[in-house]
Formats: C-alpha cells, structure tokens, sequence
C-alpha cells in the first residue's frame, strides 16, 4: 500500500535517471523492465509505487516551509521537527485577490492595513510529520523558501 501518491507521468520522465538508478539498484536493467512491463504489468506498477513513495520521502524530509495562497488569504507553514508553525494572514479588502500580482504588492505594500488580520499558532504533529506535510500539499500547498513566513514572523514579534 502507498503511504504518498503516485508520480505523474510527467514527473517520471523528469525523473527518468533517478528511476534507471532505482531499478539497477534492484539488479532491473532497460531491457528487464520492459520485460516486466508486457509480463508483470502488477509488479511493475508495484515499483513505480515504491518509487514514488521514495521521492516523496526525499522531497518531504527536505521541506521546511510551505505556502498556500487563496484569494483572500495566505497560510503559512514552517515545518520545524517536533510541530508545525503556521500564520494566516487574511485580508479583509473588497475585490481583493492575491493570487495576482498587483493584489499581492497591495498587500506587502500595506502590510499593516487595519483590514489585514494576522493568526499565528503551532500544533505537535499528530503522528507522522512527513504525512501531514504531505496532506498540506495534496490540498494545494506548496514549498517554499520560506522568506515570506520569516518576514512575517519577523514583523509580527516586533509588534
């Protein structure tokens, strides 16, 4: 069973060498896994499970912040080892939508606009923090360098 989601095709091409190494780790050559494909087609959907759950392993170990923009709101997260911190901020304009870029200088511009309200908490990871960066992805986050959370972590503990 899966413990993340399947690459797309997309992104097994791009990650084409990766998987050559992947195989040949497993004694599969080019020639093998064509073989398997026409023969074995279950065991090889097995391996391009088991690969993707290795790159997404790879991908999530190394995520530190994520961002999810909406309309009318950012959600912010940095992904410490023990919790995850996040900051909402939302904006309170009419006609406002930040996910174009004008909107969005608005907001940086007036970042202390009185129709702008900032939330910040921390929650303990429930049980595998890699799965719940994972599900804060799957509903449409996505990594960050993480400039833009310390930027307003940085503005709201100077107030």
């Amino acid at each position: 069973m899966m413990k993340y989601a399947k690459l797309t095709k997309e992104q097994f091409e791009e990650l084409n060498e990766e998987f050559a190494v992947f195989l040949a780790a497993q004694s599969i050559d080019g020639k093998e896994w064509t073989k398997i494909k026409e023969e074995k087609p279950e065991l090889a959907e097995k391996q391009l499970e088991v690969f993707s759950d290795f790159v997404w392993e790879k991908v999530l170990n190394k995520t530190g912040y994520l961002e999810h923009f909406s309309k009318d709101a950012v959600n912010l997260f940095k992904c410490n080892e023990k919790d995850m911190e996040r900051i909402v901020v939302k904006v309170n304009k009419e006609g406002i939508n930040l996910l174009n870029t004008t909107d969005f200088d608005w907001f940086v511009d007036n970042s202390k606009d009185p129709r702008i309200e900032y939330l910040k908490g921390k929650k303990a990871y429930a049980a595998d923090k890699n799965q719940e960066i994972f599900d804060v992805i799957q509903k449409g986050g996505v990594v960050s360098d993480g400039k833009l959370f310390e930027a307003i972590h940085k503005m709201l503990a100077a107030n």
